[in-house]
């Protein structure tokens, strides 16, 4: 019996989303190495190797010390954090280990302190202007390459970017757009160095462009995370239907409030974050409330979401005529916002058939 927020997972729903994800990156001959930071969980990943993924992304070491326990080729896509040279000496040892460098400082201090091969990719900044380097900053790229002939046990692999500004779109056409204007900057670091380095990777992932475009040429890897859960900000992006959104937070209704149309659940930004979205029928909202369908869940109820949270309380706006259909100690069943964030919070998932999946 649930008697406290839930995160429940829908396997069927997430085995369709790897497998369409899995069949796309077969279809355009790209390499799938799916990001983990949305499950966070061993069982989940090995669903991806169902589909005949053999390596995986993280975006931390210690991330990726957990999917050592199973994985062999991990890249940690985010700068490498010098402080950390332990675990990483430790993880070079046992896997294939890449890592994301953008500054020569990083460079110098694995030089004097691996112990053990990594593979380097450059963190090239395609758009999202987060953090990398520009695509058209040649002297740096190639004194970061100089450096790297001269390390044996840095291995150069190829140029990674995250087209993370797809985030802001909102319809396929948008989507698509930056795609194609960030797809385009990359491809022009093949252009200039393939000839020196024939075996350099390009590797690129954002949920966003790798749900919507069909469009690779040239891009070597793809690198989605989200794609496993989705969630409604993919939705609104326009990555996803409702429908494929893999997780729901079940909440016990702790209150009732008719004369304000709302609904009081135990369910809050230490269960969801506070991560929100401006839907344009109904203003900011941090999740929507789904309608009960045995185990699981179903349709989006109209005009039915959280639009407020604190810290344990989630505030449900409800429609007049829907009020009388809840009692206290009724569960509702959320879909987030932010699965990747829900998730990460929450630790662990309720399967739909009666399993309980832990996550790291």
């Amino acid at each position: 019996m649930i008697r406290v927020p839930t995160l429940f997972l829908d396997p069927i729903r997430c085995k369709k989303n790897i497998a369409k994800m899995a069949a796309k990156a077969r279809r355009n001959n790209v390499a799938f190495r799916p990001h983990v930071k949305t499950h966070q969980s061993l069982a989940v990943a090995r669903w991806l190797k169902e589909e005949g993924v053999s390596k995986i992304t993280v975006s931390s070491l210690k991330m990726a010390a957990y999917f050592a326990q199973e994985w062999d080729d991990i890249t940690v896509a985010f700068p490498t954090n010098i402080l950390e040279i332990e675990t990483i000496n430790s993880l070079a040892s046992k896997i294939q280990l890449n890592l994301c460098v953008e500054n020569v400082e990083v460079l110098e201090f694995l030089k004097k302190h691996l112990k053990s091969p990594v593979g380097i990719f450059l963190k090239m900044d395609i758009g999202y202007n987060r953090t990398g380097i520009a695509v058209d900053r040649f002297s740096i790229i190639d004194q970061l390459l100089n450096q790297l002939e001269q390390t044996p046990l840095l291995q150069f692999k190829g140029f990674l970017g995250h087209a993370g500004h797809s985030y802001q779109c909102r319809s396929k056409e948008a989507i698509e757009a930056v795609h194609q204007a960030s797809k385009g900057k990359i491809l022009m670091l093949k252009d200039r160095y393939q000839e020196q380095y024939p075996e350099l990777i390009l590797s690129y992932g954002d949920t966003p462009s790798c749900s919507v475009s069909e469009d690779f040429a040239g891009i070597d890897e793809i690198r989605p995370g989200n794609f496993t859960f989705y969630d409604l900000t993919q939705n609104i992006i326009g990555s996803n239907e409702l429908n494929e959104i893999a997780v729901a937070m079940a909440c016990p209704v702790v209150a009732k409030h008719p004369d304000r149309n709302e609904i009081v659940v135990y369910g809050g930004g230490v269960h969801f974050s506070k991560d929100r979205v401006e839907d344009p029928e109904d203003g900011v909202i941090f999740g929507r409330v789904a309608e009960q369908k045995g185990a699981s869940w179903g349709a989006c109820i109209p005009k039915m979401h959280l639009k407020s949270l604190s810290q344990e309380h989630g505030i449900v706006s409800v429609p007049k005529e829907k009020m009388q259909d809840y009692a206290i100690g009724d569960l509702l069943w959320v879909l987030p916002v932010h699965s990747c964030m829900a998730a990460d919070l929450m630790k662990e998932f309720h399967t739909t058939d009666g399993a309980i999946l832990s996550a790291m």
